[in-house]
């Protein structure tokens, strides 16, 4: 028998001092808790060692101490701590109801894209569709919390009368445009917030500019802090401003749907015109405006995949959003990109810590694979079908340049031009070779070339992607053929 001591989170100061929790388990798996009062402080106490195992109420750490127990009650458990399951609700099911859309905020940073967030769940769950996550729980990393900006793009769940959304945050800071194009392929529309404050400002432009080029083709704009300004002219300005910014990206902007609120009023629930009011009325519109997305669910299936996790005692999740295909329990995948090829089985399936037998193209879901280590997989790859789909280093791709008024390059670049390319997940380095009659390429020009990546890349014939030259968007392209790779492709990387 093997003794486990536990803890609460966060238990308080005299709890610690005062309570302590022991379980025994025997070789079957069953354990019995034994709960005892003691000073901590004991010299017999040795920790043994971190047993690595956490659920929603308990740490646990493997411990000795003599041959003695002390205890006061005895509760025995059907599953043993050390088990701790996939989904933190295993329980719970997800259940295929409504027709799923991938919906985001996109925006400047500081302009409420996070509050938005958390306001739209709040209101919801007062309606029984999504469960309320604070502005703290949406941005949860130490470092978010820190510096009070979005870093990683975030995903929350809710339900509107007629659907499902995944909702993705993205985030507006400059120095995370890279995690804002991951967060932007996923959607089917966007949410673009805008401070009636602020107006337009650089991330509005170059988020609505990316969300262009990615391919997202449904925008609802949200002028949020409405309760800051008391001038209205200021609102009707910002409007039309914002409707002219939509117009020059190629959005129909006269047409685009606005609203007026403010995040912060819906979450302290107060002025219901600019708050809970404004924010069921802009769900209403998205639920009108952003049309359901055609599917591709009879294509083998394909997950870029976003992150990778470990969990103790069950193995390695990965997690994205399908871009095609359906993928089932049992199924197996193979690992593609980054200079690896592994092969797996999917043992589990969870979206939003609801576990589902099948996942179909645009779920954002997390994956359980056997026999990986967190360390084998990493973001960029792919999971797909074995055998369906192959790594390239060299394409031909039709790219457009952008011009210096659309925030693109004020020079034209050459031969060996070294760009970073950003698609479904991943980024790298790619060289530039024009055709031969093209000595160069000029800002907004359109023209057809060739890219050789660093390594090779899921990259297949219509697939999208972006160029980026240090903290600017270059252009967008779509890949139109693939070329073999060479040994003289291999020279003037530099």
């Amino acid at each position: 028998m093997e003794a486990a001591m536990l803890y609460r989170k966060s238990p308080s100061k005299r709890a610690r001092e005062t309570c302590s929790t022991r379980a025994l388990f025997s070789p079957q798996g069953n354990f019995s808790l034994h709960v005892f009062y003691v000073n901590p402080v004991l010299p017999n106490y040795n920790i043994v060692k971190r047993a690595g195992v956490e659920r929603s109420l308990f740490y646990c750490d493997l411990i000795s101490h003599g041959s003695k127990i002390a205890h006061v009650r005895t509760i025995t458990c059907a599953v043993p701590l050390s088990r701790r399951t996939f989904a933190a609700e295993a329980k719970k099911t997800y259940t295929r109801e409504k027709p799923h859309v991938n919906i985001g905020t996109i925006g400047h940073v500081d302009h409420g894209k996070t509050t938005l967030t958390a306001a739209i769940t709040k209101v919801l769950s007062d309606a029984g569709g999504a469960s309320y996550k604070k502005y703290e729980d949406i941005d949860n990393a130490p470092e978010e919390k820190a510096r009070g900006i979005t870093i990683n793009a975030s995903h929350v769940e809710y339900t509107t009368a007629n659907r499902h959304y995944a909702h993705t945050d993205c985030p507006g800071h400059a120095d995370y445009v890279k995690n804002m194009i991951t967060g932007t392929a996923q959607m089917d529309g966007c949410i673009l917030v805008v401070a009636a404050t602020d107006g337009q400002m650089p991330q509005t432009r170059e988020h609505l500019l990316l969300a262009r080029q990615i391919g997202v083709e449904h925008v609802v704009v949200f002028i949020n802090k409405a309760d800051a300004v008391d001038d209205k002219e200021m609102l009707e300005l910002v409007e039309l401003e914002i409707r002219e910014l939509l117009t020059e990206f190629g959005y129909d902007g006269e047409n685009t749907p606005v609203v007026i609120g403010s995040a912060l009023c819906a979450l302290e629930n107060r002025v219901p015109d600019l708050g809970v009011n404004a924010v069921m009325k802009l769900l209403e519109i998205v639920d009108e405006y952003v049309p359901l997305p055609k599917r591709e669910l009879e294509k083998p299936f394909l997950l870029p995949i976003e992150g990778v996790y470990s969990i103790p005692g069950r193995g390695t999740v990965v997690s994205g959003t399908m871009e095609r295909g359906i993928i089932k329990k049992g199924d197996d995948c193979e690992f593609l990109g980054h200079n690896r090829s592994l092969k797996s089985v999917v043992t589990g399936i969870e979206m939003f810590h609801k576990s589902l037998d099948r996942a179909e193209a645009g779920d954002n879901l997390g994956a359980l694979v056997r026999g990986l280590k967190r360390e084998d997989v990493r973001r960029g790859m792919v999971m797909c079908k074995p055998g369906s789909i192959m790594p390239h280093q060299k394409v031909k791709a039709q790219v457009y340049v952008l011009s210096k008024e659309e925030g693109g390059r004020h020079k034209p670049f050459v031969n060996n031009f070294m760009p970073v390319m950003f698609s479904l997940t991943w980024d790298m380095t790619c060289r530039v070779t024009l055709p031969a009659d093209k000595e160069m390429v000029m800002p907004g020009e359109d023209t057809s070339l060739a890219l050789t990546l660093r390594q090779p890349m899921i990259l297949e014939k219509g697939q999208r992607f972006t160029l980026r030259d240090g903290n600017r968007t270059i252009g967008t392209g779509l890949v139109t053929d693939t070329l073999t790779f060479t040994d003289a492709d291999n020279c003037n990387w530099g």
